[in-house]
């Protein structure tokens, strides 16, 4: 089983600051919303919990445009 590094800082209400071994992202919104993360690496993932077992999520990389 491998060792992963992954540490989240949360900044202001709404806002953290994800670290992994490769790369860093910031993640905005909490609660009800849709949540909006970005990363160093060019991906972007927009992710929304759905009532029931039901979630939505989209990303994007840099060659998407």
């Amino acid at each position: 089983m491998p060792l992963t590094f992954r540490k989240s800082f949360k900044i202001f209400p709404g806002v953290r600051l994800n670290i992994n071994k490769k790369s860093m992202s910031i993640t905005t919104g909490e609660g009800r919303g849709p949540r909006h993360t970005r990363s160093t690496t060019g991906r972007r993932t927009t992710s929304q919990n759905l009532p029931g077992p039901f979630g939505w999520r989209r990303t994007r990389t840099k060659r998407d445009s």
